[in-house]
């Protein structure tokens, strides 16, 4: 992992559009080489996108793990560059909204898409936030991965395991919860609600937490700017009357406007996820057999 480290930091020198060529080579290879990871992808892309034909999802299941790798090698940039750089390389539409965060309780709703430590970062050079982080297997990378996400100003983070508590009271205290509300945990805190038509076990947390809370949700997404050219990161108006008093619903417009923003940026949403692993009783497991169907 020593090794892999130096390497993102040597190559966080390069200019983006040879470092984002690198990282879509690399993506390339890893398509033919990671089976069962490719199996996932094409698995969830055939459930969440049957209008395709299977030649298109193939080319976009390519596309996402060229973007993928390239948000993994590109990471250097926002652990190492300069702040000058950053700067430069991020495109903010609006703008990082610090008057409505510093107004009340706020929620940055950060879907999976493969930049999102893009929209961390941008949120970061103007403001400290909190969030859930899970500690990383390797003890190199996981106290990379922290300072790299805490470089510029302090950042509050807490265990999954530790409950609702200490969010809350960081919320509290001003810190923008840095919240990432798509992916399959379990039926526990979740309901099944359709993610492209398909029941999906999705976490109820944004909503119930906004609810107790008195939080406004503010989206943000981050994406490829094109020609290698740096990223974009729009956040998006706070909802209206969220959560209301339905749960489910709440749940449901969430998961619709995830569905937008994966059409809008198709190959960068994380298809290679087992979004759809927790099943309602009785259903079969998507993902199931070997990747060699798909090889």
């Amino acid at each position: 992992m020593r090794i892999l480290l130096g390497l993102m930091w040597l190559l966080h020198f390069l200019p983006l559009p040879v470092l984002g060529r690198f990282g879509d080579a690399i993506g390339s290879l890893l398509f033919l080489l990671l089976k069962k990871r490719r199996h996932i992808t094409l698995t969830n892309l055939r459930l969440c996108r049957p209008e395709l034909s299977e030649a298109e999802r193939i080319r976009l299941a390519r596309a996402h793990f060229q973007a993928y790798s390239r948000s993994v090698w590109e990471r250097g940039i926002l652990w190492w560059g300069s702040e000058a750089r950053l700067r430069r390389l991020i495109q903010i539409e609006p703008q990082v909204p610090l008057a409505a965060i510093q107004s009340r309780p706020t929620i940055l709703l950060c879907p999976h898409f493969v930049c999102l430590d893009v929209a961390g970062v941008a949120v970061m050079l103007e403001s400290s936030l909190c969030s859930i982080y899970t500690q990383q297997k390797n003890k190199v990378f996981d106290a990379a991965l922290r300072r790299g996400r805490s470089r510029f100003r302090p950042v509050e983070l807490f265990s999954r395991d530790a409950g609702v508590k200490p969010i809350l009271r960081a919320m509290q205290k001003g810190l923008p919860y840095f919240m990432l509300p798509d992916m399959d945990f379990g039926i526990k805190d979740a309901c099944f609600t359709p993610f492209f038509g398909i029941p999906a076990a999705t976490l109820t947390a944004p909503a119930r937490l906004a609810g107790a809370s008195g939080a406004q949700v503010i989206p943000v997404v981050a994406s490829f700017l094109p020609g290698y050219r740096g990223y974009r990161v729009e956040f998006f108006p706070p909802w209206e009357n969220y959560p209301g008093q339905d749960i489910a619903a709440a749940t449901r417009h969430m998961n619709q406007f995830i569905e937008q923003q994966a059409l809008q940026f198709p190959a960068e949403y994380f298809w290679s996820h087992k979004r759809f692993k927790t099943r309602p009783p009785g259903e079969a497991d998507f993902y199931r057999g070997t990747a060699n169907k798909d090889a």
